[in-house]
């Protein structure tokens, strides 16, 4: 199918997910609108939020988490102020769920009191700064109100003792409601909520661990990608706060003003400025005092965020109370009360003498840190009587800032969950599933041999990476890569083939040389190749010298054997082809092979170096005559300071001597040659290659068979 058209399975792989977060919100929904029919102080409306996390992971619990509120908008505008906590609700579950907490009852009761917790005392703090540091109008209400008014808690206390109560009762219930349901779907329902887009072959579960266990050295992509994105929302939000804060505070203090200066001068438009002398002098008494308190009381109750509404008349002296009105619990002076200037308002005093108007005043004084408004009232000579003030907190302009800015980060912070949730989801399927495919198929590479090699291409192959970007150009670029080297690597193999088999011929031919001088020896050359052969391999088998023995060991010194009598190419043929027993200096003749055969070898190094073959070639042409006890020569080594290839081949060629025929003497016959083997060991031989000889009796025979010509069997 060619890319960019959507297929079945495309539309079937999004339609699925979708379906199911559908699903679980109106789950959601259902369980709060039934608990709310009922009347049942419960919420139940995080059911669908955890099965989806649990079954589908971060995302899809998130998501449903974050659109529950939203939708639940159409009941209460304040339940999107909530989602963040439904978002951390779901990174709770889907946490648990990777933990296997999920699979068994006991486990999952645990996670009630975690969830009681977010929901509870995470959703109280939230209620209260939203609230301006009071309590909400929702399900814990009323029972927050009875311990407020025991008189043992203060308002934060009670409203989050009752949130986490009820909110503990409230996630036991979705918990159980949850599991349960969880229990009885069908696997194929549950894979509804399994969000995936892979980019590639889909993992196994095996892969996907190996991947998820991933060695990363410092930090990994995935890590890199979440820090990023999380500063910059983070530094974002911040910034977008802020500013709104700012704004917010501005517009606020503005509407504060303007509402203060309205209540003043509506305050001022009440009162004859003439009548003021009258209630000064005359007292409550006075004609249209209580008249006009009246009035004053109205404006006091309809403007709820005036702290204090009252009339001075300002003298040297300085305010004579009188009118003085003060919100629900506030305190207020008497008419004819004189008060003192507070401090801030030294510097406008000049100004109300003279009944001059004078801006707003922000104080921090005797009666609190409050935004006031004078408005000057005059009589009927133009003269300033007194002023009509009006006084609003301005801890009310801050926790109404607290609560919006509380708002605004609370909306952020779902939001926030969200879209990290989603760019992580979208990295790992994006950018660290196809990255770490590649590195495990390249890191499980096998060079062993052809097929070996061939298979790995094939799994690579089998990756299929098609992310449509970079990525997917640097897996083309590797699987070339790859194929180009293992085909270039399976040339080279081939030829070393050939050259192993060429210098194996070349070997064989200049032995055969050196052999065909000595008319004693026959095939003497293959025999004890094949010998030594089957000894190297035994040993491997039953783990004898295990450090040594490898298979390319064995390949090395089976293919060098045919060289341990290279150095007989410098004996004399009359000495080589003595009929007769040699004599001493006959012997000292012979004997000089070995060195011979060294020094050979050596030369041949120096234009091959570090070549394993040619490095037991020369153990053996050095010291195949080296006896266990120190006895043999060139050097009378001893025990294991002779080669080990050398202790091998000493064994087989002695073998092969006495089992072949010579000029000088008939074959002997098998079990006769395995007894004076038998008796070499600890003298002659290693007693452990000896014993592995007598373990391997018939495998050794077989070896003999094939050469019958120079024995006679008598088994």
């Amino acid at each position: 199918m060619k890319r960019g058209i959507i297929t079945v399975n495309t539309l079937k792989r999004v339609l699925k997910p979708v379906l199911g977060i559908v699903c679980a919100i109106l789950l959601n929904i259902l369980g709060n609108r039934l608990v709310a029919h009922f009347k049942i102080p419960l919420f139940i409306d995080n059911i669908g939020t955890i099965l989806a996390a649990v079954m589908g992971g971060y995302l899809p619990g998130i998501i449903t988490g974050y659109l529950t509120n939203i939708v639940n908008m159409t009941a209460s505008v304040d339940n999107v102020y909530y989602a963040s906590i439904s978002a951390l609700i779901a990174v709770a579950a889907a946490f648990f769920a990777s933990k296997g907490f999920f699979e068994k009852t006991w486990k999952v009761l645990l996670t009630i009191p975690v969830f009681a917790l977010i929901g509870g005392a995470l959703g109280s703090v939230l209620t209260y700064l939203i609230y301006g540091f009071g309590m909400g109008e929702g399900i814990s209400q009323p029972f927050a109100k009875r311990l407020l008014e025991s008189g043992t808690f203060t308002v934060f206390e009670a409203q989050m003792l009752s949130d986490v109560t009820i909110d503990l009762i409230d996630k036991a219930v979705t918990v159980v409601i949850a599991y349960v349901i969880l229990m009885l779907l069908p696997e194929r329902i549950k894979n509804f909520f399994k969000m995936t887009d892979w980019r590639q072959k889909p993992f196994t579960k095996e892969e996907k661990r190996k991947s998820d266990n991933e060695n990363i050295k410092r930090v990994s992509l995935e890590a890199k990608v979440t820090i990023i994105i999380s500063t910059i929302m983070i530094v974002i939000a911040f910034v977008t706060t802020s500013i709104s804060y700012l704004l917010y505070h501005s517009f606020a203090l503005k509407e504060y003003t303007q509402q203060g200066q309205s209540t003043a001068k509506l305050a001022a438009s009440y009162i004859d400025g003439d009548d003021i002398y009258h209630f000064l002098k005359e007292g409550k008494t006075a004609p249209h005092y209580e008249e006009t308190l009246q009035k004053l009381e109205k404006i006091i109750e309809s403007t709820p965020d005036i702290e204090y509404l009252y009339v001075y008349r300002i003298t040297e002296s300085g305010c004579h109370v009188v009118f003085d009105l003060a919100d629900e619990g506030g305190e207020t002076s008497e008419l004819g009360t004189v008060i003192p200037f507070d401090e801030s308002f030294t510097n406008y005093i000049p100004s109300l003498l003279l009944g001059k108007s004078i801006e707003p005043i922000i104080s921090n004084d005797t009666y609190g840190w409050l935004l006031t408004n004078y408005e000057p009232v005059y009589d009927s000579f133009g003269k300033c009587a007194c002023y009509a003030a009006t006084d609003i907190s301005m801890s009310d302009v801050r926790v109404e800032g607290i609560s919006f800015v509380t708002k605004i980060a609370s909306l952020f912070a779902g939001f926030f969950l969200l879209i990290l949730a989603l760019v992580m989801w979208f990295a790992k399927y994006h950018l660290v599933y196809p990255i770490n495919a590649m590195t495990l198929a390249s890191s499980e590479f096998i060079y062993n041999n052809e097929h070996d090699r061939n298979e790995s291409i094939k799994r690579i192959k089998a990756l299929k990476i098609s992310t449509g970007d970079e990525i997917e150009n640097l897996y083309e670029a590797i699987s070339k890569m790859i194929a180009d080297t293992v085909s270039h690597l399976n040339k080279i193999k081939k030829k070393e083939r050939q050259i192993s088999i060429l210098q194996n011929c070349l070997i064989t031919v200049l032995a055969d040389v050196v052999e065909s001088r000595d008319q004693n020896t026959g095939d003497h050359i293959k025999k004890t190749a094949a010998y030594s052969k089957l000894l190297l391999k035994c040993m491997k088998k039953k783990g004898i010298h295990a450090d040594i023995i490898t298979d390319d060991y064995i390949e090395d010194v089976a293919n060098s054997a045919p060289l341990h009598d290279i150095g007989k190419i410098v004996v004399p043929d009359a000495v080589l082809n003595k009929a007769g027993r040699l004599d001493d200096e006959e012997y000292k003749i012979m004997k000089e092979h070995a060195k011979a055969g060294r020094q050979i070898i050596d030369k041949a190094m120096k234009l091959v170096p570090n070549s394993g073959y040619l490095k037991e070639a020369r153990h053996l042409a050095s010291y195949h005559h080296e006896k266990w006890d120190g006895s043999g020569y060139p050097e009378g080594l001893s025990g294991e300071n002779i080669p080990l290839s050398a202790r091998i081949m000493a064994v087989a060629d002695v073998l092969d001597a006495l089992l072949s025929k010579r000029c000088y003497k008939p074959p002997m016959e098998f079990d006769k040659a395995i007894s004076i083997i038998k008796e070499g060991s600890g003298k002659h031989f290693d007693p452990e290659i000896v014993q592995v000889v007598l373990d391997n009796l018939p495998a050794f025979k077989a070896i003999a068979d094939e050469h019958n010509e120079t024995y006679s069997p008598t088994t």
